[in-house]
């Protein structure tokens, strides 16, 4: 639910090579049941979205400490192809 200018200074931070969406409106959020009525944020669940739209999995036992090596396990799983390490 963060802004683009937000989202955009996290990415760098962390070297993404991937898009984040921006939703500071909530649509999304609220369109995936993800919005917490009780604070600010979302509900912390990954999605994984095919290249057609269609939800793959949704992970929603996010651990934060694990979550990089737990995406990579099972975007493994859905057969997404690794990428070569970004060149810097």
């Amino acid at each position: 639910m963060d802004t683009p200018e937000t989202n955009r200074k996290f990415a760098a931070k962390i070297g993404a090579d991937y898009p984040l969406l921006s939703d500071p409106e909530k649509r999304v959020a609220t369109a995936y049941g993800v919005v917490n009525s009780s604070s600010l944020t979302a509900t912390r669940w990954t999605f994984y979205i095919g290249r057609d739209g269609r939800i793959l999995h949704v992970d929603k036992q996010v651990n934060p400490t694990t979550h990089g090596r737990d995406v990579a396990r099972r975007l493994a799983e859905l057969g997404v192809a690794r990428r070569p390490p970004a060149k810097h």
